[in-house]
């Protein structure tokens, strides 16, 4: 039970925060996003790159976007690099010492995002707050708080020579907890930045099973790893059995759509409450604040500065279309730009939303700007490909752990085609007839692709191969990126990851 103090602490804090909800994303979203630019300008006004592009004489958004380029990690690497090295005042003010390491799903090469203390503390500590007040709003008389949060992330490494920290995201988080979080989490953080996945996974089911859990928070994939191995350990059939307080799973990262269906099997007769955020390393952007939809949230006074490129228009740091949140329409495919607290400047972050609805502005999140299959012009987006892929995995009662999607491409007289490879709890019982239905639904949702599939013009039909267990698992621990928040890229548009997974899979 929470004690009188802590009752009244919550009560005043989202009570407080509710009303400033109400004015800054419900009767004036445009204001909030204005006066946080200002705020972004005014901070940065004496650093390096706002010096160069005069952020103290900037007073309207049009100046802004007139006088800074777009830029994407190439363009402001060497500045990265700079500040790693111990300069300051170069994209933020002061030296920032943080570095989120990126998943290199968008390319091998590794991407450090600056992560200052301004964002630790007013963008994703914030967000954190704003979950808890979403969701005691939506579950009246929930009682997570009574007991203890399993978090489940990746890891930090001190490099000691520039006296910089660098790793996930959800390990400098974890790392620099604020004590009304840290106070009430599962494992320690000793435990919980352990650089080896499978230790750190021995360790924490040999602690939390003794623990009153009642919330997770982490990524859908490791997640299910991780309960399954604790059921596997316990002999147990559904993880109620251990826990049976558990009441939530906050989770992000990857879309959750294709790991419903397993956790509701390992949840058992009584489920859980889902709710997700988007917190990636360049920022919190949204969050789900209500239940019944699975739609995100626009943050708008969290130290970010939204910016959106249709994506018909999309080139890149190249792309002259570039609209601020008034201008946006529901139903448009964006690619997302931000200007933050961390010294990212009009900087394209690679993922693509769509609005559902405007004031308020709440989104669905797409894909990629490179994680996208356009061979001979489908323009299959990571969204199509998972609604599609649930509701063939529903019709035919599986679940999906994992998958992935390369082209085929055209040689000689033969058509070119879509090629995947599925991790299946258990394969379905009729691989063709799963094949069809997938094929069937992506046509439903994509026109292009349902064009492109007609009389097999273009596209033949899919290939599917089924993945043996573990063998995604298998994949990231050969790249080094097993555990955190790294995950296998869903669409490529080259065959490079599908052959290596081929071989991979093949029997010894």
């Amino acid at each position: 039970m929470l004690s009188p103090l802590i009752n009244k602490l919550i009560q005043f804090f989202t009570a407080h925060r509710r009303k400033r909800i109400e004015k800054n994303y419900f009767q004036h979203p445009v204001d909030t996003q204005l006066n946080e630019l200002k705020k972004l300008l005014h901070s940065a006004r004496k650093t390096e790159i706002g010096g160069k592009y005069g952020f103290h004489s900037i007073r309207r958004y049009r100046d802004f976007a007139d006088r800074v380029p777009l830029h994407d990690y190439a363009a402001i690497q060497s500045d990265i690099e700079r500040m790693m090295n111990g300069e300051s005042d170069v994209l933020w003010p002061g030296r920032i010492q943080w570095f989120a390491q990126s998943s290199g799903t968008t390319s091998s090469r590794s991407k450090f995002i600056p992560v200052s203390d301004d964002m630790l503390e007013k963008n994703h500590f914030q967000g954190g707050k704003d979950l808890i007040m979403f969701y005691l709003e939506n579950v009246p008389g929930a009682k997570f708080l009574g007991g203890k949060s399993l978090k489940l992330g990746g890891t930090v490494k001190h490099d000691k020579k520039r006296n910089i920290f660098v790793g996930d995201l959800s390990g400098i988080m974890i790392n620099r907890l604020p004590f009304w979080a840290d106070y009430q989490s599962v494992p320690d953080e000793e435990i919980a930045l352990i650089p080896d996945w499978q230790d750190k996974i021995n360790r924490i089911t040999e602690i939390a099973v003794r623990q009153d859990i009642r919330s997770l928070v982490g990524i859908p994939s490791w997640f299910q790893t991780l309960l399954t191995g604790i059921l596997d350990k316990h002999n147990k059939k559904n993880i109620k059995e251990i826990w049976p307080n558990l009441e939530v799973f906050f989770h992000g990262g990857i879309h959750f759509e294709p790991y419903r269906e397993g956790f509701k099997k390992l949840m058992g007769a009584n489920d859980i409450h889902y709710m997700e955020v988007y917190n990636a390393s360049e920022g919190f952007f949204g969050l789900q604040d209500d239940l019944s939809e699975n739609r995100f949230l626009l943050m708008l006074d969290y130290l970010n500065f939204f910016e959106f490129i249709p994506m018909d228009a999309f080139d890149g740091v190249h792309s002259k279309k570039v609209l601020p949140l008034e201008e946006v329409k529901p139903g448009v495919n964006y690619a997302l730009v931000i200007s933050n607290a961390s010294g990212l400047w009009r900087y394209i972050i690679g993922d693509t939303i769509q609005f559902t609805s405007v004031f308020p502005f709440k989104f669905i999140i797409t894909g990629r700007t490179k994680h996208f299959i356009n061979i001979v012009g489908e323009e299959v987006i990571v969204d199509n490909a998972e609604k599609a892929l649930r509701q063939a995995s529903e019709k035919h009662r599986i679940t999906v752990i994992d998958y992935t999607v390369a082209p085929v491409f055209m040689q000689d007289n033969e058509k070119a085609a879509h090629e995947w490879m599925i991790e299946f709890d258990r394969p379905p019982a009729d691989i063709a007839a799963f094949t069809l239905d997938l094929d069937r639904a992506l046509q439903q949702i994509n026109s292009d692709y349902e064009v492109k599939r007609t009389n097999d013009i273009s596209l033949k039909m899919p290939v599917i191969h089924i993945a043996r267990k573990g063998l995604f698992e298998d994949w990231l621990a050969r790249h080094g990126k097993l555990g955190g928040q790294h995950k296998v890229p869903r669409l490529s548009q080259d065959r490079k990851l599908m052959e290596e997974l081929l071989q991979m899979n093949a029997p010894e």
